[in-house]
């Protein structure tokens, strides 16, 4: 067979599959919601802005709907635009909709392992303690509100010696959300400049850099192609070995001083819990299980909280009108005394500004996916089990009839017209349902009691002008990242 020959058998091979794979697809998607025909293999993938996955899912809802259906190579993946959408599956449906999509980079990362990207019972169990442990924390001898305003008052020193010069905020604000969870895992904290401390930082801001550029969305959505992507996920793999490595060295302390009757901390709580099942071939309290679900929560509550902060203050660095009535109210309210999570109620305005940066930031765009448990019949369509479902919180947070003029920051979406905090359903920025965010009411209290203190103590300048603040985000991969900026504290 002559070149030309062997060339044309290749094309009509390849439209062979082609039309193959598309007929095939279409009889699979049955009653499926409606999507874009994929192509074979690598399915939807060219339809998928990787850079900005939000924008792509956002205009394939204008074209198909409030729910559809796309393929990334061959996963199925159903997308929920709206809040009465999510709110069926993940609340009206949660058991069915409440376990966790595969996401492999996270599954190479873990292993299963951990709280937030387990499966089954393990997570059920590992959860079920985590919720419990926080909570009697929150009631115990020092509680989880008198740690933070502890720190809190550690971060008004260490941005003191800023001198009120030009500073970039990324690692001061990163330690003071990481010193609360280190207090809430192994009872201790580091001082800011902390060489260890420093390190484990720098190491969490790059991962979560890294987690957010187009080749980690490619790891997530063509796993079988990731021996030809960059070896950055090297380089994550080897960053989480670290902290897990780092939880252990405190697990180990830990074990030569345990006394259960007086657990000081989430590790005493977890070697614990080991001690009784002990004799439990079939029990998830385990090292590796304490180990990963100690760099979850000790990752997961320092970016994302860190990067909330510095959003936040940039925000109202943007809006100078802003700041201005939020030290009205502090001076009014609290004067020079420590502020408390009781003043909350008594202080709307700073209760809106802080819901107002959450939702305003949008931090996890896409949510973190969910999959089915089962079989299942949703609206008009059947889903199968197993399908990865992409519950949107962005279109919730920026619903423009629930928030007029949502790409405006403005904390008046958070206040009625007598001036009161007015909740909103939609507020959603931890996601809702069994698998909402483990830390919603730690993160609550540290950006309520962070920013306060923060505020009362310092006026907040920009350097350079105001009219040219950037306040795009660098990606937005799975989250929308704080570009870098510099401010100064200038004490009050």
């Amino acid at each position: 067979m002559d070149s030309s020959g062997l060339t044309t058998t290749v094309l009509l091979a390849f439209v062979f599959f082609l039309i193959l794979s598309v007929w095939i697809q279409g009889t699979k998607r049955g009653r499926l919601p409606p999507g874009p025909t994929p192509f074979p293999f690598i399915g939807n993938i060219l339809q998928i802005n990787l850079k900005n996955m939000l924008a792509s899912f956002l205009q394939l809802a204008e074209k198909y709907g409030p729910i559809y259906t796309i393929y990334i190579g061959t996963k199925r993946i159903v997308v929920l635009y709206g809040y009465t959408m999510v709110k069926e599956a993940l609340i009206d449906q949660g058991d069915v909709f409440m376990e966790r999509g595969d996401m492999p980079i996270f599954e190479d990362l873990f292993k299963g392992l951990g709280v937030i990207f387990s499966h089954g019972e393990r997570w059920r169990e590992l959860r079920r303690f985590s919720l419990m442990t926080l909570r009697n924390f929150g009631m115990g001898k020092r509680s989880i509100e008198e740690r933070i305003q502890e720190e809190a008052q550690c971060l008004v020193e260490e941005l003191r010696k800023t001198k009120g010069q030009p500073t970039d905020p990324t690692f001061i604000l990163g330690c003071a959300p990481c010193n609360v969870i280190c207090s809430i895992l192994f009872h201790d904290r580091f001082k800011y400049d902390d060489e260890k401390f420093l390190y484990l930082m720098k190491l969490l801001n790059e991962n979560f850099h890294r987690f957010n550029k187009p080749w980690a969305q490619l790891y997530n959505f063509l796993p079988a192609f990731r021996i030809y992507l960059p070896g950055e996920h090297k380089i994550i793999f080897k960053g989480g070995e670290e902290v897990r490595k780092f939880i252990l060295e405190r697990v180990k302390e830990h074990q030569k001083t345990l006394d259960p009757n007086n657990p000081r901390d989430y590790i005493d709580c977890y070697l614990s819990k080991m001690h009784q099942e002990k004799d439990n071939p079939k029990s998830e309290f385990h090292l590796e299980n304490l180990t990963v679900t100690g760099a979850n929560l000790f990752s997961a509550g320092t970016e994302t909280t860190s990067n909330t902060l510095r959003y936040g203050l940039l925000l109202i660095l943007k809006h100078p009108e802003v700041q201005a009535k939020i030290y009205e109210e502090i001076d009014r309210v609290i004067g020079n005394r420590v502020p408390s999570i009781k003043d909350r109620l008594d202080m709307p305005y700073m209760d809106a500004v802080v819901h107002e940066i959450q939702r305003f930031i949008d931090l996890v765009p896409l949510n973190v996916p969910h999959a089915l448990t089962q079989d299942t019949e949703f609206r008009q369509y059947f889903l199968p089990k197993g399908t990865t479902i992409f519950p949107l919180l962005s279109p919730i947070l920026w619903d423009s009839k629930e928030f007029p003029n949502p790409g405006q920051f403005d904390p008046q979406h958070f206040l009625d017209e007598n001036g009161k905090f007015k909740k909103s359903d939609y507020f959603v920025p931890f996601s809702i349902g069994k698998r909402s965010c483990l830390g919603e009411g730690l993160a609550r209290m540290e950006l309520f009691l962070f920013f306060t203190t923060i505020l009362q103590n310092f006026t907040l300048k920009l350097v350079g002008d105001p009219n040219e603040i950037n306040i795009k985000t660098n990606f937005s991969g799975f989250n929308n990242i704080t570009p870098h900026y510099q401010l100064c504290f200038l004490p009050r």
